[in-house]
């Protein structure tokens, strides 16, 4: 099968460093080169990893390089431009979510993937956990019927000491529901088959983080799907640090239908189902996860081999879209909106 030469552009952020390191140990894409333009990141990333960075222009990158793909992990705010460039000189683009925070470059970039035939993959990789493609075999199988209410916890841990610092410099972050939410938007289609109809309501608030006022870490959706169910989601920054990512309410995803219900997370160690005939919960038995499984579909889309479970690049924009529409409107005060008109 072919094999693909990647470039790495911003590695400010920990996502885009388990990208590059499982990539250095794939058979199929060969790294070769990275681009940091903050000095003191390329400064921290040479100290402590001994990576290796190519360049500290992207520009000059794009120039003097020869790949196939760009790895696009920069501040969430630069996203969308280093992507456009790497869309404009016909380089395919893997890239850490968001994949921007502007609607007219999303807008572009939609515009160029359609009129190049280039790719677009993203880290969305809740879809890829064992306890989610259990509970997507059981939805789409029936097992609760039509789903009605679905709700959503996506909190999560601030750690101001540890995240990166561009996060609370303003214009760099883009907003907590298209930082976070965008996994949802992706993930409820998936699971359910259901579509996003429309946004009732959203909501952002700085509520845990007063020395920086502008960032709103709290953040709130209602929506409704094109079969009329209704759903709510909280992706806000609000679990205690100590708890981390390992506490058992992490990405929990509750499904509502008229023969029963679905519960799970990300870290249970099963899918919890009760139908109309239950007076208990059962515990079903988890799938295999579907390791780097966002790698694998952008892989099989370049070799025009896509699998129908797999994450496509007008999925990848459809959820994009969807999140941004969604922060504007919690930003704007606007409600009762058309969602996903666009795709």
């Amino acid at each position: 099968m072919q094999t693909y030469k990647i470039a790495f552009a911003g590695l400010r952020h920990g996502h885009i460093l388990c990208m590059y390191d499982h990539i250095k140990e794939h058979n199929r894409i060969d790294i070769v080169a990275a681009c940091e333009e903050d000095k003191t990141t390329r400064d921290e990333l040479i100290a402590s990893r001994g990576m290796e960075i190519t360049h500290s222009s992207f520009d000059r990158l794009l120039k003097e390089t020869d790949c196939d793909i760009i790895a696009v992990g920069d501040y969430y705010s630069n996203r969308g431009s280093l992507i456009l460039k790497a869309l404009q000189a016909g380089k395919h683009v893997i890239a850490d979510k968001p994949i921007c925070t502007d609607k007219a470059e999303l807008a572009a970039i939609r515009e160029y993937c359609d009129s190049r035939n280039l790719i677009l993959g993203c880290m969305l990789d809740l879809r890829d956990m064992p306890q989610f493609i259990t509970a997507r075999k059981l939805i789409r199988q029936g097992v609760i019927g039509e789903v009605q209410a679905i709700q959503i916890g996506g909190q999560h841990p601030l750690s101001p000491g540890s995240r990166p610092h561009w996060y609370f410099e303003a214009g760099k972050h883009g907003g907590t529901i298209n930082d976070l939410a965008i996994h949802a938007v992706d993930l409820i289609p998936w699971i359910t088959g259901l579509t996003f109809d429309s946004l009732l309501s959203a909501r952002c608030w700085n509520a845990f983080v007063p020395q920086y006022p502008h960032f709103k870490d709290a953040a709130q959706f209602m929506a409704v799907m094109n079969n009329r169910a209704g759903l709510y989601c909280d992706v806000s920054y609000m679990v205690p640090d100590s708890l981390g990512y390992t506490h058992p309410l992490y990405w929990r995803i509750t499904a509502w239908g008229r023969l029963g219900v679905i519960e799970t997370s990300c870290t249970t160690s099963s899918v919890r189902l009760a139908t109309a005939r239950d007076t208990f919960f059962q515990e079903i038995s988890l799938a295999e996860a579907n390791e780097n499984g966002y790698l694998k579909s952008f892989l099989n889309e370049l070799d025009k081999t896509t699998q129908p479970d797999d994450l496509t690049t007008r999925q990848v924009l459809r959820a994009g879209a969807t999140a941004l529409d969604i922060q504007q409107a919690a930003e704007q005060e606007q409600f009762n909106l058309p969602l996903g008109s666009a795709f």
